[in-house]
């Protein structure tokens, strides 16, 4: 049978492989624009509290099984197939959605899309970042952020127009609307190529040359940067052949220090307190006054800014340091938070009843105080969206070895999605018991993430998956110390350049395959 034609243009990849990050933004929006609708209200009782929690944090909580699973699943089948294998499990959520007759099968439904939450959200970075070329790697990445900014966009407001249905067919009718991504997507993935360094790691070293010269150079495989490249992926592949296997690779000869990087970059991005806001910003705007449609507009215009300010960053993000964003980012949430924090505490008043019947939102506030609120919201989400929601994605996805990449995604991943449960399950309690010193709690982890990242995180902005192992490796300097930029690999592709001058004959070389794993 004829091979289907492959796309090999990066960025047209990126935009199929990162559907899969369009359902997470659908399952997100699915609920927060829902959650407030008498429909909803009325069907399921107006869960709040534990309950209302664990409907919100179920996604997260299938979620983390599929980051378990998600590491051997890509190792054994490659990047690209792990997704297509997800995409099975999220129909089969959705479907469970759609005809939820309790909560029980809502949380049932949630739980299975969040296994394939689980597999794409740290498979399609891996994925991304092993066929993206060094100069565009966080661009490439940052596309992951925007597709799943437009997924809660686009859902937001189709939930919000199916608000208008009388009865559950508004909220089954919004739901069933996941399935058309999960098909796009499944129709999309056949025509990608596969990741050339999963394919040299599982020995088709053929196929493995070939695809890194239709990414980089047109399919010419006597390219100075093909060459160039492929011999240093091989020359890290066989290094890591010869290191510590099972989980002991994760923390000996140094890994440990990548290991604590890709997963508490993850669990800031959780513990920064932004996707509270994302969750349940319509909660937030009932604190500040704003009820009906215009809380759910207000609440929607949110989603707009993610997006534009995200798109910013896409033109900057292979400009600007790593480090520079997630430090910045933290410091500046962290101030939003204490101040909405300050404000809500400072001119909050108790409603008993709830606000507007809702038994999650017990106090308010009115005037200025509400104003200021609202303003704080939408600039923590603005800092959000250039900082800590695309760079924490890409962060995590540049720190492993070849050899630790898919699982060490995954375990990153696992990190952020436990943190996510966690907090989905903390939130609407918190709203209830402690009010507005949740803001106050977020403020001081934003900082602690800051000094974290002043501390363990090397710039990896500029260089090579293969280059950021020195960054790493014993003798390296301490991350405040280290640059963008600075990558080897002009200086090995001139080296290629001046050999082929030298009347040299060089090609990207096979090699036994007895050498291969």
């Amino acid at each position: 049978m004829a091979k289907l034609p492959k796309i090999t243009n990066t960025y047209f990849v990126a935009i199929i492989a990162t559907v899969g990050g369009m359902l997470f933004g659908f399952d997100i929006s699915s609920i927060a624009a829902i959650v407030v609708t008498d429909q909803y209200i009325d069907y399921f009782n107006n869960p709040s509290g534990l309950i209302q929690g664990a409907i919100g944090s179920a996604l997260a909580a299938g979620s983390v099984v599929g980051s378990l699973m998600a590491g051997p699943i890509s190792d054994k089948f490659g990047r690209r197939d792990s997704i297509m294998f997800a995409c099975l499990w999220w129909l089969i959520g959705t479907a469970v959605q759609v005809s939820t007759r309790g909560v029980g099968s809502l949380i049932a439904g949630r739980v299975l899309n969040g296994v394939c939450v689980g597999i794409t959200s740290s498979q399609v970075p891996v994925y991304l970042a092993e066929i993206a070329k060094r100069e565009s790697r966080g661009r490439i990445i940052i596309i992951q952020q925007l597709a799943i900014e437009w997924g809660i966009f686009i859902m937001y407001f189709a939930s919000y127009g199916c608000g208008f249905i009388k009865g559950p067919a508004s909220f089954r009718t919004a739901w069933g609307l996941q399935f058309i991504p999960a098909v796009l997507l499944m129709i999309g993935l056949p025509f990608l190529p596969r990741s050339p360094r999963w394919l040299a790691k599982v020995g088709r070293e053929e196929e493995a040359i070939q695809t890194l010269a239709d990414i980089q150079a047109g399919g010419n495989k006597d390219d100075a940067l093909v060459i160039a490249e492929w011999e240093e992926i091989y020359t890290v592949l066989v290094a890591e052949r010869e290191s510590a296997r099972g989980w002991k690779k994760f923390i000996t000869n140094g890994m440990w220090k990548r290991t604590l990087a890709g997963m508490s970059v993850q669990a800031w991005q959780q513990l920064s307190g932004a996707n509270v806001i994302v969750y349940y910003l319509t909660y937030v705007f009932l604190i500040a006054g704003l009820q009906g449609n215009i809380n759910l507009i207000a609440s929607g215009i949110q989603y707009a800014l993610f997006i534009a300010f995200t798109s910013v960053m896409f033109l900057f993000i292979d400009r600007t340091g790593r480090r520079t964003l997630l430090i910045w980012g933290a410091l500046g949430m962290g101030a939003c938070h204490l101040i909405i924090g300050g404000v809500l505490g400072g001119y909050s008043e108790p409603v008993p009843g709830g606000v507007q019947g809702n038994a999650n939102v017990t106090f308010k506030v009115t005037g200025p105080a509400s104003h200021t609120v609202i303003a704080f919201s939408y600039l923590l989400i603005i800092i959000y969206a250039l900082t800590l929601a695309p760079v924490a994605w890409i962060y995590a996805a540049e720190v492993w070895s070849l050899g630790t990449r898919a699982t060490g995604m995954s375990l990153a991943a696992l990190s952020n999605w436990i943190f996510n449960f966690a907090l989905g399950l903390f939130t609407p309690p918190a709203f209830q018991n402690i009010q507005y010193k949740i803001f106050i709690i977020f403020g001081v982890l934003c900082i602690g993430s800051a000094i974290q990242t002043f501390l363990t995180y090397p710039e990896t902005c500029g260089k090579t998956i293969e280059e950021v192992e020195l960054l790493f490796s014993k003798g390296a300097p301490p991350a405040w110390k280290t640059k963008k930029g600075g990558s080897r690999l002009e200086a090995e592709v001139q080296a290629v350049l001046d050999r082929k001058h030298a009347g040299e004959t060089v090609h990207a070389e096979l090699h036994e395959k007895e050498e291969a794993v």
